[in-house]
C-alpha cells in the first residue's frame, strides 16, 4: 500500500489534494486507501453484523420503515416498534389505511411525531397515486415527503442495489475519523466534502447495498463515539485520527443549543370511580411538541407553579376546578426531548359523578380503557398508569 498522505488538517480543499497526491504517478489509478476502504468493511461486516429483521429482506416497504423508525433511536429501542408495526401494517396498503390515532399510539415513546405523521402520508400516497408500487430510484424516493438524502440512499441501495451512499452519523465519524476531516459536520461546505468522499468511496465497493450497512454498522459498534475499538480495528494503519491520537476530537460539531425548560400544570379532570371512571382530554393541534397528541386541561407557565392555586385559570376550567374537589397532592413528571426539557405538575380533581358543569372547548370525557388507548406524550402515560393503572 502507498504511503499515506502528509498528516494535515483536512478541508474540502486539502482532501481533493491528499487524494490526488495517494495517486500521484499513475492518473489512471486510484488511492489505495480509497480502492481498499469499502471491501475492507464489507468483509468485517459478514462477520460482524448484527441479526436485524429489516436485513432479511428486500421489500423497500419494511426497509423505509425500519429508517423511519431509527432516526433519531438507537437499535435497542427502535426494535420492539418495528416489531409491532410489522404486526399490525404487514404491507404498506395497511399502512396507508390505518387510523391516525392507532399508529401514533404505537409510536407512542418514539418522540419526533412528525416521522409518524410523514409516513402514514407517504403510505397513503404511494397507495393511492402510485397503485402501492414504491418508486425505486433515488431520485424518486426524494419527492416523497418525509423522505430526506439519507433514507432515500438506504432504500434505494438496500432494495434496488442502486450505487448510492448513505451519509448518516455513524458514516460522518467513520470518515472524519479515517480521512481525518476537520470540517464541522453541521456546515454545508462540510456535508458537499463528506459526500463527495462518499461516492468516491462507494465507487470501489463490491456490492452497494452491503457496503452501506457495513459503514453504518462499523460506526454503530466498532467506531463508536466513545471508547472506539481501534485495537482491533481493520483500517487501524490508514486512520488518521488513530495514527495522531484524535480519535476524541473527530468528528468536529459545533455544541447543540441550550435545553429549554418548559413548565407545564396540568388538572386532571375525573367524574366516577374505578372502571367506571371518565376523564377530561383534549387533542393538541398547535404545531408544537405532541402535536395530534391527547392531553389533560393545562397551562404552561415561564417557570414552575408553586401550587395549583398559583395557575391562571380561566373562567370554564375554572368553574371545574371549583366544582370538584382536589385529590391528594400534585404529581410530578419530566420528560426530555432533543432540546427541550418538559416538567409537568398534575392536580386531580375529582367531580360529583352527576356533574353538568360544561368543559372547555376540546376537552371531552373518556372512559378510563379510551384514555389508555389514547397516544399520549410519555410523561402523560407515565402519570396515569401510576394513579391509574
Amino acid at each position: 500500500m502507498k504511503p499515506l498522505a502528509p498528516l494535515l488538517p483536512v478541508n474540502g480543499e486539502n482532501l481533493t489534494i491528499i487524494l490526488n497526491w495517494q495517486s500521484a504517478g499513475n492518473a489512471a489509478e486510484e488511492a489505495p486507501e480509497v480502492t481498499h476502504f469499502g471491501p475492507t468493511l464489507e468483509r468485517w461486516y459478514e462477520r460482524h453484523r448484527r441479526d436485524l429483521p429489516w436485513r432479511h429482506t428486500t421489500d423497500p416497504y419494511r426497509i423505509w420503515l425500519s429508517e423511519v423508525i431509527l432516526q433519531q433511536t438507537r437499535v435497542a429501542q427502535g426494535l420492539p416498534y418495528y416489531l409491532r408495526f410489522i404486526e399490525a401494517y404487514p404491507t404498506l396498503v395497511d399502512l396507508a389505511r390505518a387510523d391516525e390515532r392507532e399508529l401514533l399510539r404505537l409510536w407512542q415513546g418514539l418522540g419526533y411525531y412528525s416521522r409518524a405523521r410523514n409516513l402514514h402520508q407517504t403510505a397513503k400516497l404511494i397507495a393511492d397515486t402510485k397503485q402501492g408500487q414504491f418508486p425505486d430510484t433515488y431520485h424518486e424516493l426524494l419527492t416523497l415527503k418525509g423522505i430526506g438524502t439519507y433514507t432515500a440512499a438506504a432504500v434505494a441501495s438496500f432494495a434496488f442495489g442502486e450505487r448510492v451512499p448513505v451519509v448518516d452519523g455513524n458514516v460522518y465519524r467513520v470518515l472524519a475519523r479515517v480521512f481525518g476531516i476537520e470540517e464541522d459536520i453541521t456546515t454545508t461546505q462540510a456535508k458537499k466534502t463528506f459526500a463527495a468522499l462518499a461516492t468516491r468511496l462507494m465507487a470501489h465497493a463490491v456490492d452497494p447495498a452491503t457496503y452501506n450497512q457495513a459503514i453504518m454498522e462499523f460506526g454503530a459498534i466498532q467506531c463508536t463515539p466513545v471508547a472506539p475499538d481501534c485495537l482491533l480495528c481493520p483500517v487501524q494503519q490508514q486512520c488518521r485520527a488513530y495514527l495522531t491520537g484524535r480519535q476524541h476530537k473527530l468528528p468536529v460539531k459545533k455544541k447543540k443549543a441550550p435545553v429549554r425548560e418548559r413548565f407545564f400544570t396540568y388538572f386532571v379532570f375525573r367524574r366516577g370511580e374505578g372502571e367506571a371512571a371518565q376523564f377530561a382530554l383534549r387533542e393538541r393541534t398547535q404545531r408544537d411538541i405532541w402535536q395530534n397528541l391527547y392531553e389533560f386541561y393545562g397551562t404552561e407557565t415561564d417557570e414552575p407553579a408553586p401550587n395549583w392555586r398559583s395557575v391562571d385559570v380561566p373562567g370554564e376550567a375554572n368553574n371545574l376546578v371549583e366544582a370538584g374537589v382536589l385529590v391528594g397532592p400534585a404529581i410530578a413528571e419530566q420528560q426530555l426531548l432533543s432540546h427541550q426539557r418538559v416538567k409537568a405538575f398534575f392536580y386531580e380533581i375529582a367531580l360529583p359523578e352527576a356533574d353538568k358543569t360544561a368543559l372547555p372547548e376540546g376537552l371531552r370525557w373518556f372512559t378510563r380503557a379510551d384514555v389508555e388507548q389514547l397516544p399520549k406524550p410519555v410523561l402523560i402515560t407515565a402519570y396515569f398508569e401510576k394513579q391509574f393503572g
